[in-house]
């Protein structure tokens, strides 16, 4: 194999495809299939309330708490690999790990039931794990392998392969669920069922082929004779306090963090939940209506998306990256007070539709932003560490605050106009930026 050189077309490429490779996690099972699965075994066993470690849960908080805690684990997991990585200079090999951990998980959840609820969230729990873990090392590689002026492009294009080859792949498990005796699966109810769940195993199966091109190209990282001891096992959080005290000489990189620590916290809540309270808030009539609908919805988020993806890319090249992030802050803000009112099909996806239009935008720009900001530096995936860990506790703040509301008012639209606050905060902080 040849070493690209930094900024090469190949070695871009081959960064980007690891988002076609993965974003089938993202759509197939925290987007649409599996949601609309978990939620078919509640309704299908005629059960809202299941008991747990001794109580009583709704389904819609017991996934968003599992989430949250996975979330929790992610956030101390991941200072120790970064120092780990940092350490012995290979962030291939980590990266490699949980995308297999991922993969795997994912086609466990082929087995996933109520009878075993405890291995069956486990399945769920890991397959969270190897997607984000993968996704950090995955997003530390960007200035390594792109120049600054490349970034905000490479960026949307890793985001915009992954819609693309995602919804290619949920294309093909949507005619699966939808004509599953066209399959040699049957035409009731339970092959509907048993199609959603081989649509878990090709999420894996598409995951692990299609990451072994990134996988070839991109370079180990910088590769030391260190040998891993007890003592850097907890470098990592050295590190991410010596990141700490460096914003007190990035003003420009530690307000903008403020930023995205509060607007992220939003954007992925509503990411992981918008299915869910699509399922359950609004009036699609028949259950085979609501899956074609839901499925429909979340293919024009991901088909808008990649428009949206492009748009920002350009809108920040001409008018800057801080007030392009602004206004979809805002726009966000509305769609969550719209949100609240949304009763048909027909309100569900004119909102997918804007929801696709800022969601890669906002993605790809908030990363290839903090790209932008960072001093030079070769332990990049340390910084990236301290972005991703500031995401994820975003991200367990944003659930636990969602699955609360909806826990005690019985429902999600509270919980989802509430999330409006954190847009319009996040807007705020982000005037506060010094845009440089």
């Amino acid at each position: 194999m040849q070493t690209l050189k930094k900024g090469s077309k190949k070695l871009l490429n081959a960064w980007a495809f690891y988002d076609w490779a993965n974003s089938v996690y993202s759509l197939v099972i925290a987007s649409s299939v599996f949601p609309l699965y978990y939620q078919a075994l509640f309704s299908s066993s005629g059960i809202e309330y299941i008991t747990i470690f001794g109580g009583t849960i709704r389904s819609t908080p017991l996934i968003t708490y599992t989430t949250a805690i996975a979330f929790i684990f992610i956030s101390l997991l991941i200072p120790i690999l970064s120092g780990i990585a940092d350490f012995v200079g290979n962030k291939k090999v980590f990266m490699k790990f949980f995308c297999y951990l991922g993969a795997f998980s994912c086609m466990g959840l082929y087995f996933f039931n109520l009878e075993n609820i405890l291995t069956s969230l486990l399945f769920y729990f890991l397959a969270l794990i190897g997607f984000w873990c993968s996704w950090i090392f995955y997003n530390s590689y960007l200035p390594d392998v792109a120049y600054p002026e490349q970034q905000d492009k490479l960026s949307a294009k890793g985001f915009s392969l992954g819609y693309i080859g995602s919804v290619l792949l949920l294309l093909f498990n949507l005619a699966m669920i939808m004509f599953p005796e066209s399959f040699g699966l049957g035409d009731d109810g339970a092959s509907k069922m048993k199609a959603m769940q081989i649509s878990f195993i090709s999420v894996g199966i598409w995951w692990l082929l299609f990451s072994q091109y990134t996988f070839y190209y991109l370079p180990k990282g910088n590769i030391t004779n260190n040998k891993v001891t007890w003592h850097i096992l907890f470098d990592g959080y050295r590190e991410l306090k010596s990141v700490y005290r460096s914003l007190s000489e990035n003003k420009v990189l530690k307000r903008y963090l403020y930023a995205f620590f509060v607007y992220s916290m939003a954007v992925q809540t509503v990411m992981l939940v918008a299915t869910y309270f699509g399922e359950q808030e609004i009036n699609w009539g028949s259950d085979n209506q609501k899956t074609i609908g839901l499925i429909s919805s979340i293919l024009i988020i991901q088909l808008v998306a990649i428009i949206g993806a492009q748009l920002t890319s350009k809108a920040s090249s001409k008018f800057g990256n801080l007030p392009t992030l602004i206004v979809i802050n805002g726009i966000w803000a509305v769609i969550c007070v719209a949100a609240f009112f949304m009763t048909i099909p027909l309100q569900f996806y004119i909102t997918a539709g804007f929801v696709g239009m800022v969601m890669g935008g906002i993605q790809a720009l908030s990363r290839s932003t903090y790209s932008k900001f960072l001093p030079n530096t070769k332990d990049t995936a340390s910084y990236f560490s301290f972005y991703d860990v500031s995401e994820k506790i975003g991200i367990v703040i944003g659930m636990l605050i969602y699955g609360f509301i909806d826990q005690f008012t019985g429902s999600m639209r509270n919980s989802i106009v509430f999330l409006m606050l954190f847009f319009i905060v996040g807007a705020i902080l982000l005037v506060r930026v010094p845009n440089k």
